[in-house]
């Protein structure tokens, strides 16, 4: 029996355990040094002019950057139909209105010929998602957001490392968040962080996400709003200062194994592929549409088939105006019908840095053999 094979895993080896145990010998666990060297090697990475801020989730993130662009009750945020229920969810924690807008099928992104249309009046920021790394047509969404004088809250989650154009994602643009959870491509264990270009905003960040708290010269504190309590502790720190400079070799093994799967793949009727992109997508994620009443299963049963295989199989992502919070208030999957397809059939297979070649040989062989 070949061992399990997950759909994701991260590579946390002794050089970066013994880094933390040094941590913890120094008695400072909370926000301390670590977070300031883990931001400014975040700002080097990313290039001159760029301000980093990290907290204890993209999430958290999110809705901060949402609350320091002015979003609040009553305003209206463009974002994706599909992603994590994170993309909508912190919309309706500002008290704004999530207006859902369809996908591509192939690059499951934005489609940014429905972003105009979906405008209005009380519309404030657009939030499209970078999904599994590949980068929307930044070109597009900036034009639109700058005739209409919008705001824009890159959802990265998906994307450190990623590339438009030649540049990194969060080196340029409005307010860019990204995810340190443990199935991305680096991580903190548990962590996130804002780029952004506005000095201001990013000394709004570091209130926001401890109580709104601002000290005086001498020290004393001074409550300006009430703020949330997202401040990424030291221990995290240190680990995403040691997966930081392993980034750039994650990504490119990353993009090795997703052209093995495309040449594996590529020609097989019972599966949609991704859109394969270029070498700036960073590959999160690899998913492929199946249709399974065609297969004659159903999804889960799909997942157990390849378990008992020895292969997990993630599904990311419902379609979010499915959702029952979402149904709730109004919204159909059938409204973005790209998105609610994408939500029935799609599976991630397993794609991660430590992965070797016959991994996706044998993940490859077990979908051909399963499905016709």
């Amino acid at each position: 029996m070949q061992p399990y094979l997950p759909f994701a895993r991260p590579f946390i080896d002794a050089e970066s355990v013994a880094a933390v145990a040094d941590v913890f010998r120094s008695g400072q666990l909370a926000s301390g040094p670590k977070v300031l060297a883990f931001e400014a090697a975040l700002e080097s990475y990313l290039g001159s002019g760029r301000h980093v801020r990290v907290m204890t989730s993209a999430t958290a993130g999110l809705e901060m950057a949402l609350e320091v662009a002015g979003v609040g009750e009553g305003d209206e945020v463009i974002v994706p139909a599909m992603s994590f229920a994170a993309s909508a969810n912190v919309v309706a924690r500002v008290r704004a209105k999530p207006v859902f807008v369809d996908i591509d099928l192939y690059t499951r992104n934005l489609n940014i010929d429905l972003v105009k249309p979906a405008i209005t009046p009380r519309t404030r920021a657009i939030m499209p998602v970078h999904f599994a790394g590949l980068p929307v047509d930044q070109d597009a969404l900036y034009e639109i957001a700058a005739k209409h004088g919008l705001r824009v809250v890159e959802d990265a989650a998906h994307a450190i490392g990623s590339r438009y154009k030649g540049r990194l994602i969060g080196s340029f643009g409005d307010l860019v968040v990204f995810s340190f959870h443990p199935n991305k491509n680096m991580t903190s264990i548990e962590g996130g962080a804002i780029a952004t270009a506005d000095a201001h905003a990013a000394k709004l960040f570091e209130q926001y996400r401890f109580h709104g708290i601002k000290r005086n010269a001498e020290g004393e504190i001074d409550v300006m709003f009430p703020g949330a309590k997202s401040n990424l502790s030291d221990v995290a720190a240190q680990i995403g200062i040691d997966q930081l400079r392993r980034l750039g070799g994650f990504n490119s093994r990353r993009l090795e194994l997703a052209g093995l799967y495309f040449d594996e793949l590529e020609g097989f009727g019972a599966v949609v592929l991704p859109a394969r992109g270029d070498s700036g997508h960073s590959w999160h994620m690899f998913q492929v549409l199946i249709d399974f009443p065609a297969q004659g299963m159903t999804r889960p049963e799909f997942q157990k088939r390849m378990a008992d295989r020895g292969i997990g199989i993630g599904v990311h992502y419902p379609c979010i105006p499915g959702l029952a919070y979402y149904r709730g208030r109004g919204y159909r999957p059938e409204d973005t019908p790209i998105a609610a397809r994408v939500g029935r059939e799609t599976v991630t297979l397993p794609l991660f840095p430590a992965m070797h070649d016959e991994d996706v040989t044998r993940v490859c062989r077990e979908l051909r053999d399963m499905l016709h």
